[in-house]
């Protein structure tokens, strides 16, 4: 087995956007626009961030908006809402967007939260409790001609999912937990086998959030209340380096900008102390860091 080298940090990451998210989640970076995307779960709010002249742009949605990819063969973007799936056009701006799918009528104490396309461009998305305490979350795959199927089921919390290099393998968080699994992952069948346990946090550490794989393959993970995201082996686990951010609960992370050697990283105000709110000025904000190497662009949505 090839031992994946260390990446190295080169810089101290910098606050891009002092947002005050209460809950910011669902980093992506639209190569065509090359502007970051991520939301604001809680206040409903999706932001639009360009590095290039340092836009900032929102929109308010009617209900939570937690996950997003863009289009393939259309301008715009795939989004799940609180309830499930839909399609959303910035530059369009119809709020709220319509649904294409609700998996979960019959549990209205659930949310979608976290979500990705894979590389033949079907979403996947994960359910939770809003309570963050039932196992009523899922993992469901949305398919571009409207079909939906769910793969898992009994988290309290998703989040992820990610793939390996070559997609042989996908990574999901149970967060509650402090899990990561591996999936055996047929890219062609769109299905899972094999689930097993591929990392826990130490106690201490944080929760794993969101997270996004490197062009070498290495996994990035955010720390819910770990204050860093840390870079791990894909096969082995093993923790390469970490980022530390000055903010408690850290949620998303994506690799932007030309070269794709920025990290994005999304924060989140939620759940902290009045104290920790005095002591962590930037908590909620968006923040970014420079990487040696790339990752990769974001796949889209085949709909």
């Amino acid at each position: 087995m090839n031992k994946t080298s260390p990446p190295t940090v080169l810089e101290a990451p910098r606050c891009v956007w002092p947002a005050g998210a209460t809950l910011g989640e669902g980093t992506l970076w639209s190569v065509r626009e090359q502007a970051l995307y991520w939301v604001d779960i809680l206040e409903r709010r999706l932001h639009r961030f360009d590095p290039a002249g340092g836009e900032r742009k929102s929109w308010d949605f009617d209900e939570e908006i937690t996950a997003l990819a863009e289009r393939a063969n259309t301008p715009g973007l795939i989004v799940t809402l609180r309830r499930g799936f839909a399609l959303f056009d910035p530059a369009a701006s119809e709020v709220p967007p319509k649904y294409l799918h609700q998996p979960e009528p019959e549990l209205p104490a659930n949310r979608f939260n976290d979500g990705k396309c894979d590389a033949e461009g079907r979403f996947w998305g994960g359910t939770m409790d809003f309570a963050c305490e039932a196992p009523t979350g899922a993992l469901y795959r949305f398919d571009p001609d409207g079909r939906c199927s769910r793969h898992d089921q009994g988290f309290a919390v998703t989040n992820g999912p990610t793939w390996s290099q070559g997609g042989g393998t996908m990574y999901f968080n149970d967060t509650v937990t402090g899990r990561i699994y591996a999936y055996d992952f047929d890219m062609a069948a769109g299905t899972l086998a094999n689930k097993r346990q591929w990392l826990r946090f130490a106690r201490g550490d944080g929760l794993p959030d969101g997270m996004t794989t490197d062009a070498a393959g290495r996994l990035w993970i955010a720390h819910w209340g770990g204050a860093c995201v840390s870079c791990h082996d894909p096969v082995s686990a093993e923790e390469l380096c970490r980022v530390k951010l000055p903010t408690s609960h850290i949620t998303n992370c994506a690799f932007g900008d030309a070269d794709l050697c920025t990290l994005y990283i999304s924060s989140a105000t939620s759940g902290l102390t009045p104290a920790q709110r005095e002591a962590e000025p930037e908590a909620g904000a968006l923040f970014a860091v420079r990487i040696d190497s790339p990752g990769l662009p974001a796949p889209l949505f085949g709909g």
